[in-house]
Formats: C-alpha cells, sequence, structure tokens
C-alpha cells in the first residue's frame, strides 16, 4: 500500500558534488529515498552510483527532475514475450538519453513463447544505440501470469537463455546482463553462465547473503523508491563499485564485453 509522502521514512543518498577547481564542495539534499526502507539493505544507500529501472508502470516521467535528483542509469522496459511492447519504452528511451542518464532496455521472458520468436521481438523494437548500456534479460518464473504460470524444465529454461542472450548480444554488441531473482537463481542459474554479469534483486538483505558463489554488478535494493520526478513507487538500483568504476563500464569507454564483478 503506498502511504503518502508526508509520512514517507525517508533514507535518502547525500551526495557531495565538486563545483570544480577551488569552488569548493556543494552539499546536495537527499532526494533519493525510499517509502519502506529495510535495514537488511541499509549500505546500498550510501553506495555512490545509484539508478533506477522503470516501466509504462510508472507512468509519465519528468527524466530531467530524476537526472537532478542524482540518478546515474536507468533500465527500462523494452519489450515481454513475443508481442508485447512497453507503451512506455520509445518515451523513456529517448528522453533519458536526451537529459545524459545512461540506459539501457530489458526483456522480461515468456516461458510459454518460443526464444527465437522473443528475440526477434526484441530486436525488432529496440535501437542498436552504441551509447546505450548493455541489454538485460529478465529472469523469473511467470508465476502471476494467467496465460503461462508453469514452470518449465530446468534444462529447457537454460536453452531458451542461451538462445537469447546470444541473439540479444550479437544485435546490440554488447554481451547482456542476467537480471533474476532468488528463487528463479536457486531453481535454474546456481552454478550457471558464469560470463556474464548479473543484476541481483534482494529487497530485504545484501545479495552475497542470499546468492550462493554469484559475484554481481548491479543490486535491486528496494521496490519502494521515491525518485523526484516520477510520482509512484519506483525499483532503486546500486551500481558495485566507486565512479571510477563505473566510468569503465560506460559505453563510450568499455567494450562489449564487461568483467565480472565481484561483490563488495
Amino acid at each position: 500500500m503506498f502511504v503518502g509522502l508526508r509520512s514517507v521514512a525517508i533514507v535518502g543518498l547525500c551526495v557531495a558534488v565538486s563545483a570544480g577547481a577551488g569552488s569548493g564542495v556543494v552539499a546536495r539534499q537527499p532526494y533519493l529515498a525510499d517509502v519502506d526502507p529495510h535495514e537488511g539493505v541499509a549500505r546500498a544507500h550510501a553506495m555512490p552510483v545509484q539508478g533506477i529501472d522503470v516501466s509504462n508502470w510508472q507512468g509519465d516521467i519528468d527524466w530531467n527532475k530524476v537526472r537532478a535528483a542524482g540518478t546515474q542509469f536507468a533500465f527500462i522496459k523494452a519489450t515481454e514475450g513475443g508481442d508485447y511492447l512497453d507503451p512506455k519504452f520509445a518515451q523513456n528511451w529517448q528522453a533519458a538519453k536526451s537529459v545524459g542518464i545512461p540506459r539501457g532496455a530489458y526483456h522480461m521472458v515468456y516461458w510459454c513463447r518460443a526464444a527465437h520468436e522473443q528475440a526477434l521481438w526484441f530486436i525488432l523494437n529496440v535501437p542498436n544505440d552504441p551509447d546505450a548500456l548493455p541489454p538485460v534479460l529478465d529472469l523469473e518464473w511467470n508465476g502471476h501470469s494467467r496465460g503461462c504460470p508453469k514452470r518449465i524444465p530446468v534444462k529447457l529454461a537454460l536453452e531458451k537463455v542461451k538462445i537469447m542472450l546470444e541473439v540479444m548480444e550479437a544485435h546490440t554488441g554488447k554481451r547482456p546482463i542476467i537480471y533474476t531473482d532468488v528463487t528463479f537463481h536457486r531453481e535454474v542459474l546456481e552454478g550457471q553462465l558464469p560470463g556474464y554479469n548479473f543484476w541481483l534483486r534482494s529487497v530485504a538483505a545484501e545479495p552475497q547473503e542470499i546468492y550462493r558463489d554469484r559475484p554481481w554488478l548491479f543490486w535491486q535494493f528496494t521496490t519502494t523508491g521515491y525518485v523526484p520526478g516520477i510520482e509512484k513507487p519506483v525499483d532503486r538500483n546500486v551500481f558495485n563499485g566507486n565512479f571510477g568504476d563505473w566510468r569503465q563500464v560506460l559505453p563510450a569507454r568499455a567494450p562489449a564485453k564487461q568483467s565480472v564483478r565481484n561483490a563488495n
């Protein structure tokens, strides 16, 4: 249940920004916040490189305000299955770029659709932008889907995943990032796909506490984030590294395949 912002328990990210040589330091207000913060992920709020992931559900977004609040990156929902295009994808994709927020597109897998059809749908709808972050393959069971609630065999799931990863990489020239939750990781991905960077969902503990032997590049630490420019709660994420590390993974400076980083 969404509570009014006046009663929000805010855990903000306070950023110190240099104003240039000889200009001193200007303290920025704690704009990035959490409607329902969990003590198990408190460290994430203080990590330097903060981002969000968004979809049509967030509605119209004021990306200038999102950027001004300290958002360093965004993952934007593009496609799902073989026939769903997020209605806000094109708008968000262009608007985030226009204000200078590095962004990547994600595809959510629908387990009852052929992998090659889903891969084709992604490449038909997601531009091959050289300045984009690597694409993301969202791997979760479709448990809430009325049309596809079943869990397919692990072997078949991995076959589908590998096909889509290969096509996404061929299309963008960048090795995809894998997003997943603890259940799908435990049942399908544990010990698999070591050559890929992972973006892990963990909203009550740090990723290394609940994912076995899995280095991570991004951490989704809350689904109840508050960011100026977005009226509804939004998923917040952090990058596993400092600003120097972040500059190395930005498209303008990074090779297509990024090395996997270990958890701090």
